[in-house]
């Protein structure tokens, strides 16, 4: 598994075209757990988007509702996609496991990619996350179940995925100073994905 998980940046520039489209085609399933973010948002704030993909649909979503996005993506196709369609919005060439902004943003969000980080990037990321964190700010990110790793399948290509313990991302997200508001588990009524939403508690 760490071969695949060494890959990912490459897997998914290799197939970016193909993962913008599938993900434009598909029914928006996971909408309501992002809706349950932006309503806890003030109107108009800043979200930094941690894997942004191709913009489309959450990035779309969230600037077609007043917020201003700062979407972060390691693929440069999929960069150049989100420029296309909004540039308007900020968009960034880089590995989220080295960011380092020098701003804090309203709200962070780390959807359909945090899951893709190996259990010690996972570990690492929560710095990253408090340092962007305005007060106040929410923070959102959908993992596994448990502690393991699994290993998918994207059009015959491997596709490594991750989680920590529920436990230990309780103690994160209190050590780096986030309060947690929900840990939502396959509810069908929020798109059936275990997410995590927190709120910074720290200035």
């Amino acid at each position: 598994m760490e071969d695949a998980a060494n890959r990912i940046i490459d897997h998914y520039e290799r197939h970016a075209l193909s993962w913008d489209a599938d993900r434009r085609a598909a029914n928006w399933i996971d909408q309501p757990c992002i809706e349950r973010f932006l309503d806890l948002l003030p109107r108009g704030a800043s979200v930094l988007d941690l894997g942004c993909g191709g913009g489309s649909p959450v990035a779309l979503h969230m600037a077609t509702k007043g917020f201003r996005v700062s979407g972060v993506d390691s693929s440069p196709t999929l960069i150049s996609l989100c420029r296309s369609r909004m540039p308007d919005q900020e968009w960034i060439d880089g590995d989220m496991r080295s960011l380092a902004l020098g701003r804090r943003f309203g709200g962070i969000l780390a959807w359909d990619s945090f899951f893709h980080l190996r259990h010690e990037d996972q570990r690492a990321m929560f710095r990253i996350f408090a340092a962007h964190a305005a007060p106040a700010a929410l923070l959102i990110f959908n993992a596994g179940f448990g502690h393991g790793e699994a290993m998918g399948s994207y059009r015959g290509d491997p596709l490594y995925h991750a989680s920590l313990d529920a436990s230990e991302y309780e103690a994160l997200l209190a050590e780096f100073g986030f309060e947690l508001i929900e840990h939502s588990i396959n509810d069908p009524a929020k798109g059936g994905r275990i997410f995590w939403l927190a709120r910074a508690v720290r200035d």
